[in-house]
């Protein structure tokens, strides 16, 4: 198995592309224990897909996304618009249960990505099937592919991209292509992707690949950044990846530290300081109606770029008070017992029994005409939902077991940097990255994990 694995293959030489298919079919037929995980991965999940019809679909996120794809134009949010063209590109199916089956399916590949990049890198098949737990089997995972949100599309784009990069030592300039594209694809659902790019580009200059594979990876980036800017361009008039927004989310990560006496914004900035107004979590300062930034008076753009430099000024006058923040809002992910943030949100085991209509809203009835006649309420049928609702608290990552992967990853980094390095430090970006810029969020925990377990698991690989 190892042989096949790291040997030369002709295949991959001609090309630069990783014959990752073949592999996945040697995998499954020589190695049981990962066989039997992968296939009770996805027999869980079928079980999802039948226990919860047809899908979850959210408003605000759902809706937009939809809408988006419906209309093939990117919003003038802080949402890219990656996620819509699949959408679209599935549209013709009518059916958002297709959608989550896709997501399902990425969720499983992911899985595998993981599990063959290791025994490549010659770790035991049994660490190799335990990094790859985590994404296969946590019930976590089931509930954000069932959901019409990027998050999956996203994850899959950032793992494939890492495990092509590392897939073998030598970069060619295919492959440097390659691994640009997906990454680059990745910006496009996510914008928190897009300095992972610079992160892939270092990794490279650092390993000391030559100018070549460089500038493969910045060119296949630059391919899908630079299409969606100019599709954005058409419609909404400026070369960008999201509209206006990303300058009021980095000010609602300021408002748990921010001290107007030490900060000193000038005048026009001074209607942003903290107003008396206080949340259990930063994220809240975005939609409450009595918040500095929703009692502001003046068109959005001017908002979000008021709002981004008051941010930028208060980070500058108070750096430890913002990392002080930021580090306490990351650690709620290594708690064993899942904590609400905010408060008013379900932190993990979200499965539950029952019908759950979607919120009137003015984008229902378009969606239901043009995309899905069946999105509208979601439903757990038995006994399916039951064997997932019982399953959830079995199959769950607690958060001290989060905190051990990270720290055998960091160990690894020292030990197998060629193939810890750059997962770990992708996966901690992830991890950390939406605090710094806005606040913790379970759901954002996730893209991390399978970075950070292949990280972790390197510290057995042989090279």
């Amino acid at each position: 198995m190892q042989q096949e694995l790291s040997g030369e293959d002709p295949q991959q030489t001609a090309t630069g592309v990783p014959p990752m298919i073949p592999a996945f079919g040697r995998v499954v037929s020589r190695n049981r224990l990962f066989a039997a995980i992968f296939v009770l991965a996805a027999l869980l999940r079928l079980a999802t897909v039948l226990g919860y019809r047809p899908a979850w679909v959210y408003w605000f996120d759902s809706f937009t996304y939809l809408n988006s794809a419906i209309e093939l134009t990117p919003e003038k949010s802080w949402q890219p618009g990656g996620y819509p063209i699949l959408l679209w590109l599935l549209r013709p199916l009518r059916s958002v249960a297709a959608v989550v089956v896709f997501q399902h399916a990425l969720g499983l590949a992911i899985g595998v990505l993981v599990y063959l990049l290791l025994r490549r890198r010659g770790a035991p098949a049994w660490v190799a099937t335990l990094a790859a737990v985590p994404q296969l089997c946590d019930a976590s995972f089931f509930r954000l592919e069932h959901a019409v949100l990027s998050d999956t599309l996203f994850m899959f784009l950032m793992v494939a991209g890492v495990v092509t990069l590392l897939w073998r030592d030598e970069v060619t300039f295919r492959r440097g292509v390659c691994v640009g594209l997906l990454l680059g694809g990745a910006a496009i659902v996510r914008t928190i992707a897009l300095p992972t790019v610079l992160v892939a580009v270092l990794w490279l200059v650092v390993r000391g690949a030559g100018w070549r594979p460089v500038l493969a990876a910045f060119i296949g980036a630059a391919v899908p950044l630079s299409a969606h800017g100019a599709w954005y361009a058409h419609h909404h008039g400026s070369f960008s990846l999201t509209g206006s927004g990303s300058g009021v989310l980095l000010w609602a990560r300021t408002m748990t530290f921010a001290d107007c006496d030490v900060i000193r914004p000038p005048a026009e900035e001074a209607s942003l300081c903290p107003n008396g107004v206080t949340k259990d979590a930063a994220s809240e300062y975005v939609w409450d109606p009595n918040s500095a930034i929703n009692l502001f008076r003046g068109d959005e753009d001017t908002r979000d770029s008021l709002a981004r430099s008051f941010a930028i000024r208060a980070i500058l006058a108070q750096p430890l008070d913002y990392l002080h923040a930021v580090a306490r809002d990351t650690s709620i992910a290594f708690a064993w017992t899942p904590i609400a943030h905010p408060k008013r949100t379900t932190p993990a085991y979200g499965f539950a029994k029952g019908v759950w209509p979607v919120p009137d809203n003015p984008l229902l009835e378009k969606i239901q005409q043009r995309y899905d006649p069946r999105v509208g309420v979601l439903r757990s049928v038995d006994p399916y939902a039951q064997l997932i609702v019982w399953y959830q608290y079995v199959g769950y990552l607690h958060g001290p077991l989060k905190l051990l992967i990270v720290l055998l990853g960091f160990a690894a980094v020292w030990r197998r940097p060629r193939t810890a390095v750059l997962p770990w430090l992708t996966g901690m970006f992830l991890l950390v990255g939406p605090v710094a810029v806005l606040d913790f969020d379970h759901r954002y925990v996730l893209p991390a994990i399978p970075l950070l377990s292949l990280a972790a698991g390197a510290l057995a690989a042989r090279r």
